[in-house]
């Protein structure tokens, strides 16, 4: 019998869980850490915004909910399931959330997420985080395609992907459930090289 050998991980197993959520420097003034306990405020706040309710679906009713929220981002990393960061000033504010979900280290790919508070919005910060995250995915974990997905009616985040060098590569009909129902989603990707 012959067996074909097998595919290789593009990533081996244990990467993320054998090391530390790392800070990333994204420019002057803004960073990607670690979400803290202490955080938990901004996350109550986020889920009380409407616009982010409406892309993210995200209910954060409490600050207990908030900082169990927050524990679940320290087991998915550890999981290897995610990457998610407080996008904040050093030492200071939370401004956002950005990081990586649905994260394969064997197919090498993951899906970005983000959502920045209303007082953030306007300043071309997404698109400087979404960049360097995106450079922490393919050059220094190693993945190899990266996807932002978005609902056809949020242009805001198609100007994101645009901007961040995402690639628009269709439209998937139906393939996204809001709180008003169904949409249709561009589908943005990155691959390793393109940066």
């Amino acid at each position: 019998m012959i067996t074909d050998p097998p595919v290789p991980d593009t990533v081996p197993a244990g990467r993320m869980a054998a090391g530390v959520q790392p800070v990333l420097d994204v420019s002057v003034g803004l960073e990607l850490r670690p979400w803290r306990p202490e955080d938990a405020d901004a996350l109550v706040a986020a889920g009380r915004d409407a616009a982010i309710r409406q892309w993210n679906l995200l209910t954060v009713p409490t600050a207990q909910d908030a900082r169990r929220r927050i524990a679940r981002m320290h087991e998915r990393w550890r999981a290897e399931e995610a990457a998610i960061w407080a996008m904040a000033r050093p030492g200071g504010e939370v401004l956002g959330l950005l990081g990586w979900k649905d994260v394969d280290l064997a197919a090498g790919s993951a899906e970005i997420v983000y959502w920045v508070l209303p007082h953030a919005r306007g300043g071309g910060l997404v698109v400087d985080a979404v960049r360097r995250a995106g450079r922490w995915a393919l050059d220094e974990l190693g993945l190899h395609r990266l996807t932002l997905c978005h609902s056809t009616a949020n242009p805001a985040s198609c100007r994101v992907a645009e901007k961040a060098g995402y690639t628009f590569e269709g439209t998937m009909r139906s393939a996204l459930r809001h709180a008003d129902g169904r949409h249709d989603q561009h589908l943005h990707a990155l691959v390793a090289g393109d940066l």
